[in-house]
């Protein structure tokens, strides 16, 4: 219900804004420019690619070391470090007798029996180190390709979300083309049975016509009004799409085209088969890419790892500030994890040979697909010819059955429907130039144009 009412205020907001002369009109052009900028899709995919460009940056600082500190400060209950020590064991006879000319009597009993000894109750620990690796089984280096792979995937993934909103936008701007041609259609017919309605009148007043083909011309009109107040109410619908996925700020506006300012006669440039171009053949390349990349990876994982690094340490543990610098090397060798890792480098094999084998068969499908496209359009463009050859047959129908009528030799419900033929003919070919118009682009997008 709220739905509704707020499309009857657009349809109000629309009928006030047609009288308004200065009214807000786009092009096919802006309407796109618009919904590159302003859609959220769009916006999205832009944030993947930056997202991606970070992730790049982050691989490359992994080449460099690094460097970490490491602080540490403690107080215990009791020493860590407790022994006992009885200097009777090294004292030998001669010591002994140097010691007691030297000592008093009590010290030589102290020194006959066991000392505890207790050490690092409480204490500071400091350490700066720097690790650079020099061999990490090309793990490093694989890291940054795929992670640049990954940056070239969000920016094909970006493109094909422009070619979906550029073919979102034109759908929804070639259907307000379809529908205001349709408008101007009705307009058109509006005058017609304007016509008609007076001819017929001032026949029926002078006794030469029926009164029943005047009620058949009014309700043609009603017809038509009603017919009217259906398109608007789609137009406004799809305003408040267009102004939605475009980013529009307002409703109240306008479309610049004219159906008949376009020459179809042109056949079109056959297709060239040659799928390279097309980013989602460009995307299954990388995916085939980044599968040979985790591949060499998981091998990566089970070779030997070799860093090299210096610190600078500082502690006070035996109750002396105390600081040295050292270097260092390290070689990490995984013994165990060779079982698994074989398992691992076997299943990213099975995993890259699928990428080929789908690139492959996507590769034909894509070649399918353009002719497909290049047929649809093809057809298109033959279906908007015979629809522009209708509307000079239905013209000339029309006008020969006015004649006919005003000669008295055919029925008013004839002319109406040589009237019906007429608009009905105009209308089809609104939908083939709308149709063909879609297809169009969908065979420049299925080509890489």
């Amino acid at each position: 219900m709220r739905m509704m009412k707020k499309i009857l205020v657009l349809v109000l907001c629309c009928a006030s804004c047609g009288s308004v002369a200065a009214q807000k009109a786009y092009t096919l052009e802006q309407l796109l420019d618009s919904a590159l900028h302003h859609n959220v899709a769009v916006r999205n995919a832009r944030l993947g690619v930056e997202a991606a460009e970070q992730q790049r940056k982050e691989a490359f600082t992994k080449y460099f070391p690094n460097v970490s500190g490491t602080g540490l400060w403690f107080n215990a209950n009791k020493g860590m470090a407790k022994t006992d020590v009885n200097a009777a064991d090294y004292i030998t006879p001669e010591l002994g007798a140097a010691l007691a000319q030297m000592l008093p009597a009590e010290a030589m009993t102290a020194l006959a029996n066991p000392m505890s000894i207790s050490m690092m109750k409480n204490g500071t620990i400091g350490s700066v180190m720097a690790v650079q690796p020099v061999f990490a089984g090309g793990q490093i280096v694989n890291g940054n390709k795929l992670a640049r792979v990954g940056e070239d995937v969000s920016r094909l993934q970006l493109q094909l979300v422009h070619n979906e909103v550029e073919k979102t936008t034109e759908q929804y701007y070639w259907q307000l083309v379809s529908m205001q041609e349709k408008t101007r259609t009705l307009d058109a017919v509006d005058s017609l049975l304007a016509s008609i309605h007076k001819d017929v009148s001032v026949a029926v007043q002078a006794g030469v016509a029926m009164r029943n083909d005047l009620l058949q011309v009014q309700l043609r009109q009603n017809e038509v009004q009603s017919q009217r107040l259906k398109l608007q109410n789609g137009i406004a619908v799809v305003k408040l799409l267009v102004a939605q996925y475009c980013g529009l700020r307002d409703t109240c506006f306008a479309i610049t085209h004219a159906i008949d300012s376009y020459d179809a006669s042109a056949s079109l440039q056959a297709p060239v088969f040659s799928v390279q171009a097309l980013p989602e053949y460009q995307l299954l390349g990388k995916q085939v890419e980044a599968a040979r990349l985790q591949k060499n990876m998981e091998v990566g994982k089970n070779l030997p790892s070799v860093a090299v690094g210096a610190g600078y340490n500082y502690h006070n543990l035996m109750e002396n500030d105390h600081s040295f610098g050292m270097l260092f090397a390290t070689v990490s060798v995984p013994i165990s994890d060779w079982w698994g890792g074989s398992h691992a480098i076997k299943r990213r094999k099975a995993e890259l040979q699928r990428a080929e084998q789908q690139q492959v068969d996507n590769a034909e499908l894509l070649k399918i697909r353009m002719q497909k496209a290049w047929n649809d359009a093809e057809e298109a463009r033959q279906q908007l010819l015979l629809a522009e050859r209708g509307i000079e047959q239905a013209s000339e129908n029309l006008r020969l059955n006015r004649n006919y009528y005003r000669a008295g030799t055919c029925r008013m419900s004839e002319l109406l429907e040589a009237q019906l033929l007429y608009q009905q003919t105009l209308d089809k070919r609104t939908d083939a130039y709308a149709d063909y118009r879609n297809r169009l682009l969908d065979y420049r997008q299925a080509a890489g144009q």
